[in-house]
């Protein structure tokens, strides 16, 4: 029994999908104006996990995040370099999915496009018009926040405890100054034809329309980061709510926010870590393995000491699968079997709002029973086997993968001919194979 924290809700809460044995999942993609930094990649590893998660307890998941590819930074950026709006939006759109492949992620099953969806934007739009829950001002189209009763039930904030302009822009034209922006007008840049003129839509009513179109009307779980929560998520469900009398997803889950040494990443203090940058330097499953040491509605920190306690736990991880690969290896058994008990501990854990902090500890037990096997006189494969196969099983919901060993003969040959300098007492020769056997990473 799957169990997450609804923000909706503020509580823990048991999964109940919609269609019984399937999860529709909307997570919000990028604006696609510049590289993917690292902050963005913890949704991607976040809600990865949530996906195989559902997978390994026998869900469907049908996945779909968006690509943002029309907006002020996009327009800005193109007309800088006197390119169109589609090719600064490719380049970035390639980067991000680079990311998400570095990261083994499991890609999307659907990437909607803003630009590709624009004729259901503008009906949606003026659906809202004629049913009085927008309005039109000089070309410009606003949601009235007024018109749904339940405005800030997703992010808890209400209307007369906000004040005015601390995170909305006031602006004349708007009837209540928290009302925002379905539909600009633009003067510059791509732009398309309106019942209220040349513009472009708004962020907040894109989202909620690619879900309507790719996934329903209603769905079982919208995610993404903390910071979404208002305004960005308030708004989809209040333009839902308006249209479609429902608040448009089932179960609403935010990750925490991405420090860099204690500090909140951002361009002024000029901390900003790419992604990419930092996949490449620490590898995808030390990367993802330090992403899900602390529990995904906690900030994450990034430090020389996060990354070097996550590097030692995930070699104590790993290394003693690949000792029990090699030594299977040499002894030409094939480890079958898992520890389902061990495996379901796991899972249990996992199933406990992604508690992966106490996943990790069953993941520890785990290898330390193998360890354990592995010293006896006499190995027991099946016993080592159940081990080792039900420690992978529980990575491969993490996303961290377990590189197979192949011995060739001249591997077998070291192995023998160090085992038996080793017996003989011969430490000049057992470290001379030892180094070479160490130079191919074998031990």
């Amino acid at each position: 029994m799957i169990r997450l924290y609804n923000t909706k809700t503020l509580q823990v809460e048991e999964f109940k999908p919609i269609k019984e044995g399937h999860v529709s999942m909307y997570v919000c993609g990028p604006t696609v104006y510049n590289y993917a930094h690292i902050g963005n990649a913890r949704p991607m590893v976040v809600f990865d996990v949530l996906k195989r998660l559902f997978e390994a307890e026998g869900y469907d998941v049908t996945y779909v995040s968006n690509f943002t590819d029309v907006d002020d930074k996009i327009i800005n950026k193109a007309l800088e370099e006197n390119v169109s709006e589609e090719v600064i939006a490719q380049r970035y759109i390639d980067a991000y999915q680079g990311v998400r492949s570095q990261l083994n992620t499991e890609l999307p099953d659907i990437t909607p496009r803003v630009t590709e969806t624009m004729d259901e934007i503008i009906s949606f739009i003026d659906d809202l018009v004629k049913k009085g829950n927008a309005y039109e001002v000089n070309g410009d189209v606003y949601f009235s926040v007024d018109s749904v009763p339940t405005y800030g039930e997703i992010s808890h904030q209400h209307l007369d405890d906000l004040e005015a302009g601390a995170r909305i822009e006031e602006n004349d034209q708007k009837k209540n100054p928290f009302d925002f922006a379905l539909w600009k007008k633009t003067e510059k840049g791509i732009k398309w034809d309106s019942p209220w003129g040349e513009g472009r839509p708004g962020w907040h009513t894109e989202c909620v329309v690619m879900i309507n179109n790719n996934l329903g009307p209603m769905i079982d779980i919208h995610g993404g980061g903390m910071d979404l929560r208002f305004p960005h998520h308030e708004n989809e469900a209040a333009q839902q709510e308006a249209l479609h009398h429902n608040s448009l997803a089932n179960y609403w889950i935010h990750n925490a926010m991405v420090n860099i040494n204690g500090e909140k990443m951002s361009k002024s203090l000029g901390n900003t870590l790419w992604a990419k940058d930092v996949v490449e330097k620490l590898g995808t499953n030390l990367t993802r393995w330090l992403m899900s040491s602390v529990h995904y509605r906690k900030e994450l920190n990034f430090s020389d000491e996060t990354i070097e306690t996550a590097r030692k736990e995930l070699e104590k991880v790993l290394q003693p699968i690949r000792q029990a690969d090699i030594k299977a290896a040499l002894a030409g058994v094939t480890m079958e079997g898992t520890d389902e008990t061990l495996y379901r501990e796991f899972l249990d854990q996992m199933d406990d709002d992604m508690n992966t902090p106490n996943a990790y500890t069953v993941i520890f037990e785990t290898i330390k029973k193998l360890n354990g096997s592995l010293r006896q006189r006499e190995i027991s494969w099946n016993e080592a086997g159940a081990y080792r196969n039900a420690a992978v099983k529980m990575l491969k919901v993490l996303g961290i993968t377990v590189d197979e060993i192949h011995l060739s003969e001249e591997d077998k040959e070291l192995f023998a001919s160090w085992n038996k300098a080793k017996a003989e007492k011969d430490f000049a020769s057992a470290d001379v194979y030892r180094a070479k056997l160490m130079e191919k990473g074998l031990i």
